[in-house]
């Protein structure tokens, strides 16, 4: 008897024992062992614009034509603007006590020029080979280098743009030499010691890509990939067969957190194409290789934001509407190299009389002195050829047509209230070839005055030096 009670009080000693020794043992684990560690994000803009508006005074534009950006024309109109922004357009506004106002009778005001294609800064005045910092051709895929980290803030080529161009933004691209070449930097067209201060705030990226003979060109002299158009496709294809799958990392490390994968600055820009963060502006100028382009778009799942120089754009008119895919040509340059051969003076007419998006640009520290001339060219071609385009209309292909295509038409572009007072006087039309700026403002602070040898623009290259454009 007494041996039984024994045995029973052991085994419950056994069994109050087991719970215990599973509860110290569970206490025994870290409590975050299983835990991923949160996700950090790397910087999108690790170089953000510092710009700041020139100051500037209430101003109105009186009895002028009125080119308003969007395809309206107002003969003896009016244009305020103040506190950096467009107040008011109409037949006749009411100016604040104390504006600065203009009479304008002969003369036109427009928004200011916006040129899509741009190597200014990065291919400065003077051409030098110590100033040729626009490709980086020691590979066909160079999609980490940035357009930004070339410029030059005193290229005396942003000032003669301004003043005799009237241009009040531009895209600085890399060159053409690789597939891959690289971001692009939208600039306001302002004197500034550093890029971020001339960067257009909110501005996306771009990414430079180049099809045709120039990326085969360059690495076929090295006995290298690509030599051909195929091999162009191909290096293109596999870089975003990588990019895709880098992006799908990176997706999955942000969502859920973990271990972070390895960055590549190159494949960041790829991954910003592919989630839509970043615009692809494709240099290209044959038809079938622009269609082969948009092919390629699909199958990998990104968006061909603009070609640029596009000589044969005019033969896909409807592919490029369909895809919402816009055009940046020239007037008329055509034929100094065989895959330019096509080219018409009607392209950008005949592509805006079929609906799609189309533009000028400069690609040129010259032409970018003279896009409007340009323009007035390419009327010519299409009045010739029975393509009635009004000049207000045209005036969409100088500015609101490139701005929507880097993404920045709600800021700029336009003489509708609200926008930057991005705003150009010229001193008679200026699809005449004796036109020039008479006054230029950006962000409503006038930078450039005809008839103020204070107010014309000089780098801090250029000081003191009078033959080469210091005339103060």
């Amino acid at each position: 008897m007494n041996s039984d009670r024994a045995r029973r009080a052991l085994l419950s000693t056994v069994v109050l024992a087991l719970p215990l020794a599973a509860c110290a043992s569970t206490a025994d684990k870290p409590a975050t062992a299983s835990k991923k560690a949160p996700p950090v994000r790397y910087a999108r803009d690790p170089y953000p614009s510092t710009y700041h508006a020139y100051p500037g005074a209430p101003t109105l534009l009186r009895n002028a034509t009125i080119f308003d950006g969007e395809g309206g024309r107002i003969d003896g109109g009016e244009v305020l603007f103040a506190d950096g922004k467009v107040v008011a357009v109409g037949q006749t506004v009411d100016a604040p006590a104390g504006a600065t106002v203009i009479d304008g009778q002969g003369k036109y005001v427009t928004p200011g020029i916006v040129d899509i294609h741009s190597h200014l800064g990065d291919y400065p005045t003077p051409s030098v080979q110590a100033h040729s910092d626009g490709n980086e051709a020691t590979g066909p895929i160079t999609a980490d280098v940035w357009a930004e980290h070339s410029v030059w803030p005193q290229d005396p080529g942003f000032g003669r743009a301004l003043a005799n161009g009237g241009v009040t933004t531009l895209q600085v691209l890399p060159g053409s030499a690789n597939l891959m070449g690289g971001r692009s930097v939208v600039l306001k067209n302002v004197y500034a010691r550093t890029m971020q201060a001339m960067k257009f705030p909110g501005a996306p990226y771009g990414l430079k890509m180049a099809c045709g003979e120039n990326p085969k060109r360059v690495y076929g002299s090295k006995n290298r990939e690509p030599s051909t158009r195929m091999g162009n496709v191909a290096v293109d294809r596999q870089t975003w067969a990588k990019a895709a799958t880098y992006k799908r990392k990176w997706d999955k490390y942000e969502a859920e957190g973990g271990d972070p994968p390895d960055r590549d600055i190159g494949m960041d820009t790829l991954r910003g194409v592919l989630s839509g963060e970043i615009l692809v502006q494709n240099h290209c100028y044959r038809a079938d290789e622009m269609a082969i382009v948009l092919d390629m778009a699909r199958e990998f799942g990104y968006r061909v934001t603009a070609f640029h120089h596009a000589v044969e754009a005019y033969k896909i008119a409807d592919l490029l509407k369909g895809s919402g895919t816009c055009a940046a040509v020239w007037a008329d340059w055509y034929g100094f190299k065989m895959e330019s051969y096509d080219g018409i003076g009607e392209n950008l007419a005949i592509l805006e009389n079929a609906g799609a998006c189309a533009m000028i640009h400069s690609d040129d520290e010259n032409g970018i002195q003279r896009l409007n001339q340009e323009v007035a060219k390419v009327l010519s071609s299409a009045r010739h050829s029975g393509i009635r385009i009004s000049d207000a209309a045209a005036w969409k292909w100088l500015a609101l047509g490139p701005a929507k295509a880097l993404g920045i038409d709600a800021l700029t572009g336009s003489l509708k209230p609200g926008k930057m007072a991005d705003v150009v006087l010229w001193n008679g039309n200026p699809f005449s070839v004796y036109t020039r700026p008479e006054k230029v403002w950006v962000d409503g602070a006038l930078l450039y005055d005809a008839n103020d040898p204070k107010r014309r623009p000089v780098s801090d290259f250029e000081l003191g030096q009078p033959g080469s454009g210091d005339v103060k």
